[in-house]
């Protein structure tokens, strides 16, 4: 497709109707029957785990009722999503999760988060969201959003967050420990200071191409094979529409709604050396991302050349101020 057709399409995309155009794709309706193959696994660095190439994030759950959050759950493991992510940070996620994961909890590979930075307060809200999740341990307890060198120092440092991982990973309370992260340099620090099993960041076409934001964490953490989680896969660039917004009240970033151009985000962050991504928090673009999954092919160069000159117009969420 010519760069000229390309930007047209996917600009008339976006002012399209913002709650149906996320749904377009395959036609099912959102709680639709899985058919086919189920979604692709991958390795998760070093674990000897494999997840689902996408997950289920607490967000998408967060705020619904319990019926449609067990059958958002249910939805998902039909498709064979094994991988899902959730922290106390979610509003009541952690809540419609625990229930609604009860019956598959055996199956499944459970990721939570923690914001607090030292021992005690680190301690304590493991306990409460293992209560909230209704199991007796996670699979995999990440340090959460470490934006700044002094989060890194403090969680890692004398009566920090790092002392009651080790303990809860020797009391069965978690089997492997991860960070997740918004700044290249907070990541470098954390990824070169401890050994984590895996990182979560956001890695994503806009960000990449044209803020170079991210390929140095990729890099690093390749090289010391942790598992590499995705985050913001269909995240377009800051807000500029109001009205728009509030049709995404669980996005605080425009979200991509345009299908071709979803599509090739996908892949783009797919064909990243990365185990899986978390689609954004909105029901109806989790929906959108288990299409995706099922299509998954690796991204062609011409179709980076497309992505490259659609981001060169965007102001993306990470390394960048906006124009």
């Amino acid at each position: 497709m010519e760069r000229r057709k390309f930007l047209q399409t996917c600009s008339a995309g976006i002012l399209s109707l913002p709650g149906a155009l996320a749904l377009k794709g395959s036609g099912k309706n959102l709680l639709g029957e899985a058919n086919g193959e189920p979604i692709p696994k991958r390795p998760l660095g070093r674990t000897g785990e494999k997840l689902s190439i996408i997950a289920l994030g607490g967000l998408v759950l967060a705020k619904e009722e319990q019926a449609m959050a067990d059958k958002l759950v249910r939805e998902a493991i039909d498709h064979g999503v094994n991988y899902f992510d959730v922290a106390p940070s979610y509003y009541d996620a952690q809540d419609r999760m625990g229930s609604a994961l009860r019956p598959f909890r055996k199956n499944v590979f459970l990721a939570c988060k923690t914001l607090k930075r030292d021992k005690q307060g680190a301690e304590e809200e493991l306990n409460e969201s293992l209560a909230k999740l209704m199991t007796d341990h996670v699979d995999l307890y990440q340090m959460h959003a470490l934006t700044k060198i002094e989060d890194v120092e403090q969680v890692l440092g004398p009566n920090g967050a790092i002392e009651t991982f080790l303990k809860a990973k020797k009391e069965g309370k978690l089997r492997f420990i991860g960070f997740s992260a918004h700044s290249t340099e907070a990541a470098l620090l954390a990824i070169d200071k401890f050994d984590f099993d895996t990182v979560l960041f956001p890695i994503n076409y806009a960000c990449i191409l044209k803020a170079d934001f991210g390929p140095r964490v990729i890099a690093r953490a390749k090289e010391k094979k942790m598992g590499i989680l995705a985050l913001k896969v269909l995240a377009r660039q800051t807000w500029s529409e109001e009205n728009m917004r509030k049709e995404y009240p669980k996005c605080w970033y425009q979200p991509i709604l345009d299908p071709k151009e979803s599509e090739l985000a996908f892949r783009f962050t797919l064909s990243q050396p990365v185990t899986a991504t978390v689609p954004p928090g909105d029901p109806r673009l989790f929906k959108r991302a288990l299409e995706l999954a099922h299509e998954f092919t690796p991204l062609r160069p011409e179709d980076e050349a497309k992505l490259r000159d659609l981001a060169a117009g965007l102001n993306p969420i990470f390394g960048q101020k906006p124009a």
